[in-house]
């Protein structure tokens, strides 16, 4: 470990003393340029170092600026890796607003409406193969737990994201109360705290701001119309009184299950328990990445993000899922909700849209069996669970772990 450090130490010295040598050698060179001198009956001007500034814009400045930045942010990686190597924790570098803002401006929405076009298009007979080849090879999808596994069958890109699997290829776990609703990777799980929510370790959201405002105490989840959400008493009262209703039963907790799913996943979702959907309300926003390496820069981005939150009940109580849209996956589709419509090109902002699946005849809303098919995303993106459990409730996963649909996320 000593050695270890040492060596991590002169590495550091020695780009310590790279840059500081180019620097010099850079300030050298601007004192070396060439002055000429330009003589008017009052003036004098020198013209040489302005032109040779001149040749350096805007092309030059804009690629030794954007390298230099590339380059600074792939030396924090290395850094980040050398340090995790030697057993030590890196705190998350979280975005400034103005990051966050400049990031929110690039038209996410309007491209991912236009990929979600570019899906529908019927791709001739002989383009088919070597299109769905070169994605198969790039993100390393197993075609082979495909239902259909010849690719000519796949008439568009959509219908090839949307592929269902193998009867057998996804065993459901029948021992344990909940499970995977996807495959993917476990960004993320534990009981939650303060009504924070951790969406990779150390970056947490607001739970308020992810579900939206608990309007009515009944039996319709999250229920009521549409607005923005906000609380009169103080913050941490509010926290706290929010947190508290979603637990129904006393001696519970409030636990979370984050799985993000990768461009190359199966893109279908199901259902991860026995349960009954209530509710659902669809948060219109951006459309943002959720890969980890965002989620640990961007502070609440799930609550920046569209999603669709489906709330309902278990037998322990509370029981929610969230589809969390990202860029290029502005199609969320949830198999029974017909009236439902992700990535419309208007919106305003902060707003949200209730549905409720209880009506006059039909007071159970709409249940689910556990492994049941329930959506389905155009690419890859995220899956946040949030439920009510006893105490003793526990899951047997570890963060950054793979998983498949089907096997188990945790049991009493």
């Amino acid at each position: 470990m000593a050695t270890c450090q040492r060596l991590e130490t002169g590495f550091l010295l020695s780009l310590h003393q790279w840059r500081s040598s180019f620097l010099s050698h850079f300030l050298l060179s601007w004192k070396q340029l060439p002055v000429h001198t330009l003589r008017t009956d009052t003036r004098k001007f020198h013209t040489a170092a302005s032109r040779a500034l001149f040749r350096l814009r805007p092309f030059h400045f804009v690629v030794a600026t954007g390298g230099g930045y590339a380059g600074y942010r792939q030396y924090e990686k290395y850094r980040d890796r050398q340090l995790e190597r030697l057993g030590l924790e890196v705190p998350p570098r979280l975005a400034g607003e103005w990051e966050v803002t400049l990031y929110k401006s690039v038209p996410t929405r309007l491209l991912s409406r236009a990929w979600g076009r570019l899906n529908q298009v019927e791709l001739p007979t002989w383009l088919r193969k070597p299109v769905y080849s070169l994605y198969i090879w790039t993100f390393g999808v197993n075609m082979k737990e495909a239902a259909v596994e010849d690719l000519d069958h796949y008439r568009n890109l959509s219908e090839f994201f949307s592929r269902k699997l193998k009867p057998q290829a996804r065993p459901v776990c029948g021992l344990h109360s909940v499970i995977s609703p996807s495959d993917g990777k476990i960004l993320n799980f534990g009981q939650v705290q303060n009504c924070e929510v951790e969406q990779v370790k150390g970056v947490t959201y607001s739970l308020e701001s992810f579900l939206g405002p608990r309007d009515t105490p009944d039996d319709l989840p999250l229920s009521g119309g549409s607005g923005n959400g906000g609380g009169q008493a103080s913050a941490a009262t509010a926290r706290s009184s929010f947190q508290s209703q979603l637990v129904t039963k006393e001696g519970n907790e409030l636990y979370h299950c984050v799985i993000y799913l990768a461009p190359g996943d199966y893109h279908c979702f199901h259902s991860p328990t026995d349960w009954r959907v209530a509710h659902r309300r669809h948060f219109p926003g951006s459309l943002m990445s959720v890969n980890p390496g965002v989620a640990r820069w961007i502070k609440e981005l799930f609550c920046h993000n569209e999603r669709v939150v489906l709330t309902g009940d278990w037998k322990h109580g509370f029981f929610s899922l969230t589809a969390v849209g990202a860029t290029n996956v502005g199609s969320i589709r949830i198999y029974f909700d017909r009236d439902l419509h992700t990535n419309s090109p208007r919106y305003s902002k902060g707003s949200y849209n209730d549905f409720s699946f209880i009506t006059h005849s039909n007071k159970e809303g709409i249940p689910m069996r556990k492994g049941e098919h329930l959506g389905e995303f155009n690419l890859g993106s995220t899956i946040v669970l949030i439920f009510e459990a006893p105490k003793d409730f526990n899951f047997h996963l570890k963060p950054g772990q793979k998983i498949r649909f089907g096997e188990a996320l945790g049991s009493l």
